[in-house]
């Protein structure tokens, strides 16, 4: 009998710890090797040292926007930043091209870091931009639920915060009154089946 209590509660302990995990490994790995075989390296390598740390990737439901090589290579990154680079530089829903294709330009769309969100800017022949990073290679991971694309710059210089604090209407500056702070529409994410 008490052989019986300890196989129960080992497997109570197993379920129960890999219940609790809702990151799914394998969509990283299998998104990893997609990037990988894209030549996204300093991507993958970024990745792995965040995945190491605990409770650093939550969700499977993500888009990266992936710097290239030479780009990461001339960013600074210290291991403080190294969490919010990785998820100002993703979305939380597995967007292909073609879905980004239907946001209207100047969309704001939230990234992983609640704070932050990015525009989005159809030109046409020009290109496809995310803030100041054009997409140069698109839906580089098919194989996971994580879909990611190449983007042409590491930093993203123009995130807009998400939340601005207006400007007092009534101060004025130089005897002129001021403008307020121009809103934003931030809009939500359907999830895509």
């Amino acid at each position: 009998m008490a052989l019986w209590f300890v196989l129960l509660l080992t497997l109570l302990t197993v379920c129960e710890s890999q219940s609790t995990t809702s990151f799914n490994q394998t969509d990283l790995q299998s998104a990893m090797t997609d990037m990988r075989s894209r030549s996204y390296y300093g991507f993958v390598i970024l990745l792995k040292i965040l995945n190491s740390l605990p409770n650093s990737l939550q969700n499977n439901d993500l888009t990266f926007l992936m710097p290239n090589d030479e780009e990461l290579s001339q960013f600074s990154i210290t291991p403080d930043q190294l969490h919010d680079f990785i998820l100002s530089h993703s979305i939380p829903t597995p967007l292909v091209l073609n879905h980004l294709l239907h946001f209207p330009n100047g969309s704001l769309v939230p990234t992983s870091v609640p704070s932050r969100v990015i525009s989005i800017t159809n030109s046409g022949r020009s290109g496809f931009f995310v803030n100041n990073a054009r997409i140069v290679t698109p839906n580089v991971c098919q194989s996971s639920v994580i879909r990611c694309h190449g983007i042409s710059a590491a930093s993203f210089d123009s995130i807009i915060p998400s939340h601005r604090a207006p400007e007092p209407k009534d101060s004025p500056k130089n005897g002129k009154m001021t403008n307020p702070a121009p809103s934003f529409k931030k809009i939500s994410i359907p999830p895509l089946l």
